[in-house]
């Protein structure tokens, strides 16, 4: 296996997939920040799902394939329903799910009318529609490598501009409004961007997983802070190296597509920090919980020695009192020994000098 030849990307091609994937997933990773925060994680989706009228419009009205030609349809038809779905949701009593449904449902029906119409026109088989809707990242070439360049650059400048905009808008739109801030103006900025990483990023994933390429890294950032700044950052290199790994199986294996295992890889990552986050991972809380609930019985146990001080309690009946199996008992109250809080003698438990002074400590009315 040619590993010097995948690290320094000696082929050109190679170099393309490579460095086009890792740009396009990082800067939509970017994008899918704002929209999982602003719970529009759905919007990717219903955007991806709209971009099909526009391709298939773009098509029929100037019988060409070109790339420029087409994502401009797909811009223009997913731009709108977007808008059509804030609209919804504004002026409706429908919530932003159902909104969605009927947004993505209705678009991808008219797309696929389009389709149909295409099918039995005399240019059909020179559409190359199937690119958009699945995907194709081992097709890029260098004028595709400038196009992602540029809009990693563009979304990572207007991040860069409103980003205290975007900040206060997204976590207190009410707040926003108070201190002059134009926020329908602002969320349409943010929809636009969604469109036109959408759009952008079909040429590598295709419409179908363009939501999870999306979500699915801001998703993974979001189990490790609480700060949008380092989301942002964290995302962004999910993204990027998900690119990474996608096109190095490609590469590999020439018969393993590009998309879908930047998309696989991104949803291990999601999966792992779902898992392993060092604050939001389950396996944290999990021993976070654990820890607090040993401290309660810890204290609950010193309490009830404490309330009958001069008494040796039997194991049997601290046992019951705790409501705890007997292995449980055993190691809560070797460990609460080995701190020196309770004695026993004879499976019969007492409270030490120590031990008293912390029941009196945690509970101060005692």
């Amino acid at each position: 296996m040619d590993w010097q030849g995948f690290l320094f990307l000696r082929e050109p091609n190679t170099l393309y997939v490579v460095i086009g994937s890792m740009l396009l997933a990082a800067s939509t990773a970017l994008v899918g920040c704002f929209a999982m925060l602003r719970k529009r994680s759905l919007s990717g989706d219903a955007a991806a799902h709209a971009v099909l009228p526009g391709i298939a419009l773009a098509f029929l009205i100037f019988s060409s394939q070109a790339s420029f030609i087409l994502l401009l349809g797909a811009f223009f038809s997913s731009w709108l329903a977007l808008t059509l779905l804030d609209f919804m949701v504004l002026r409706s009593r429908l919530k932003e799910d159902t909104a969605t449904a009927v947004v993505l449902s209705v678009f991808f029906a008219i797309g696929l009318w389009l389709l149909t119409i295409i099918q039995h026109t005399s240019n059909a088989s020179q559409s190359g529609l199937d690119r958009f809707i699945f995907g194709k990242a081992s097709a890029l070439v260098g004028s595709d490598l400038w196009l992602f360049l540029f809009l990693a650059i563009l979304i990572i400048f207007l991040i860069g501009i409103f980003y205290r905009s975007f900040k206060v808008t997204i976590f207190n739109p009410g707040f926003a409004r108070s201190i002059g801030y134009p926020v329908e103006r602002i969320e349409l900025l943010l929809s636009s961007m969604t469109v036109l990483a959408v759009i952008v990023g079909m040429q590598t994933v295709g419409l179908v997983l363009m939501a999870a390429m999306l979500i699915t890294p801001a998703a993974a950032a979001r189990f490790w802070t609480n700060r949008l700044s380092r989301m942002l950052l964290i995302a962004m290199l999910i993204g990027a190296f998900s690119g990474w790994i996608g096109a190095g199986v490609s590469y590999f294996a020439p018969s393993m597509p590009t998309g879908p295992w930047i998309v696989l890889t991104a949803s291990f990552i999601a999966f792992a920090s779902f898992l392993f986050a060092p604050k939001q991972g389950l396996w944290s809380r999990m021993k976070r919980q654990y820890k607090q609930n040993r401290l309660y019985r810890s204290q609950n146990l010193l309490l009830f020695l404490a309330q009958n001080t001069g008494e040796k309690i039997s194991q049997k009946k601290l046992q019951m009192y705790m409501n705890l199996p007997s292995w449980e008992f055993r190691r809560l109250s070797k460990k609460m020994q080995a701190q020196g809080y309770i004695l026993k003698e004879n499976k019969h438990y007492s409270i030490s000098p120590e031990g008293r002074a912390i029941a009196q400590k945690n509970n101060p009315n005692f």
